[in-house]
């Protein structure tokens, strides 16, 4: 496993992470807490993986605790992220959730110390590693209060890294863009981004090396909800409680015939392998966070940091495959978040 390090700090992060999403929300299967607790340790033990996303929001506290529990007495072995914005203690707003709906955002400095309190009580810890808002929306940008407050908390020692993760659809373009013009020292942001949904993560990209010179970025999504794993058909049919089994079967389909495109990256590694190593070509991104689900799939995925890189050929060869949508013809993607540039 290879490492890279946030800039200015000595926060060192595997190259391939774990998104305790899989684990803890019931969205890609149901796991045991004893389950969870085995995956992380069989993550950091055996595959040398060190970094690990959570978010209290990720079954109420669920995740955290997950980690407390793999890594009690380990502390200094792994590095901690979570995320805050979503107020999980409203008891009303969480009896009438459904789905996977969002509860209500709170972003005011005494809510923000709340949430990094019970965060550090879950964890189990005096210090998170990355703290990243959750899923904000530019409102939350466009308000300074906030981001003081995050640095207010970095000088106190709670957290180490700053940033923000956008979502949960493949947009928040201009949100992500005005963070990094507005607050130029923001330490990391979580994206999708992957070589079938490589807008607008690009663009995001672009607007760090302009305007965020130590922003640094963590990507989830890396396969394109599994699409890049190479592993669906045409016949493929999920689970009743898998997330993916209520997207429109034109995407089955549509992605099937992309990825066959992609059979050219094969001839040395997995297609899953070669989609994380086309992420880490880009010196920003600090880690990839693939959805892992099994024993398989972490064995794949971490041992991805070690192979050899993609070649310019290979590379150069995806960019027209994108540039031509892989082949396929369909409808433009819908996006959420701020697509076009509105000023306040």
């Amino acid at each position: 496993m290879k490492f890279r390090t946030f800039p200015g700090t000595d926060v060192s992060v595997s190259e391939v992470g774990l998104g305790t999403w899989t684990l803890a929300t019931g969205w890609w299967g149901e796991k045991t807490d004893n389950e969870a607790v085995a995956m992380l340790r069989k993550a950091r033990d055996e595959f040398g993986i060190n970094f690990f996303d959570a978010a209290d929001t990720y079954g109420n506290g669920r995740s955290e605790t997950q980690l407390a529990n793999a890594f009690r007495g380990r502390r200094d072995e792994v590095v901690y992220g979570t995320k805050i914005g979503y107020d999980i203690y409203d008891e009303e707003a969480a009896k009438s959730r459904r789905g996977q709906s969002e509860l209500p955002q709170r972003f005011e400095p005494d809510y923000m110390r709340f949430a990094v309190d019970k965060c550090l009580e879950r964890l189990e810890t005096d210090y998170i590693d990355v703290l990243q808002l959750h899923n904000v929306k530019m409102e939350h940008v466009r308000n300074p209060v906030i981001w003081d407050t995050l640095r207010e908390l970095k000088n106190e020692g709670k957290i180490r890294v700053w940033g923000a993760a956008f979502g949960p659809a493949i947009g928040w373009l201009y949100e992500a863009v005005e963070l990094c013009e507005r607050e130029s020292d923001v330490g990391t942001i979580q994206m999708i981004w992957n070589i079938l949904e490589q807008q607008p993560g690009t663009a995001m990209i672009d607007a760090a090396r302009r305007h965020a010179p130590d922003c640094t970025f963590n990507i989830r999504v890396t396969h394109a909800s599994g699409m890049l794993e190479g592993k669906y058909t045409e016949e493929t049919v999920f689970p009743a409680n898998d997330h993916r089994r209520h997207r429109p079967r034109s995407w089955l389909i549509n992605g099937v015939k992309k990825v066959r495109a992609l059979d050219f990256l094969t001839t040395h590694m997995t297609l899953g392998q070669a989609a994380l190593k086309w992420l880490l070509m880009e010196p920003r991104v600090i880690s990839v966070l693939p959805n892992i689900y099994d024993s398989e799939q972490l064995a794949e995925f971490a041992s991805a940091s070690d192979l050899a890189d993609l070649t310019a050929s290979q590379v150069d060869t995806i960019a027209e495959l994108a540039a031509s949508n892989f082949g396929v013809a369909e409808e433009p993607m819908s996006y959420k978040g701020t697509m076009e540039r509105v000023h306040s």
